[in-house]
């Protein structure tokens, strides 16, 4: 089955972070939006983040919220 894409997701990251992400996808044979997708499951999996309590707002309290940049 396959799973439909609805969601949109833009940031902006600095130069070399993006020319990390081309290398990767690159190497990958992915897309950009692929290698993301792959990067943030596998952050997940690493760090027990069930993509149902992702989904559902049930975050472990270590991963609630985003720190702000104090830059």
């Amino acid at each position: 089955m396959a799973v439909t894409k609805t969601e949109v997701v833009s940031v902006r990251v600095p130069p070399d972070v993006k020319a990390a992400l081309v290398a990767a996808a690159e190497q990958e044979r992915r897309s950009l939006a692929t290698m993301v997708e792959v990067m943030v499951l596998e952050y997940c999996k690493a760090h027990r983040i069930a993509q149902e309590q992702a989904a559902a707002g049930r975050l472990p309290a270590r991963t609630r919220g985003v720190a702000k940049s104090t830059a």
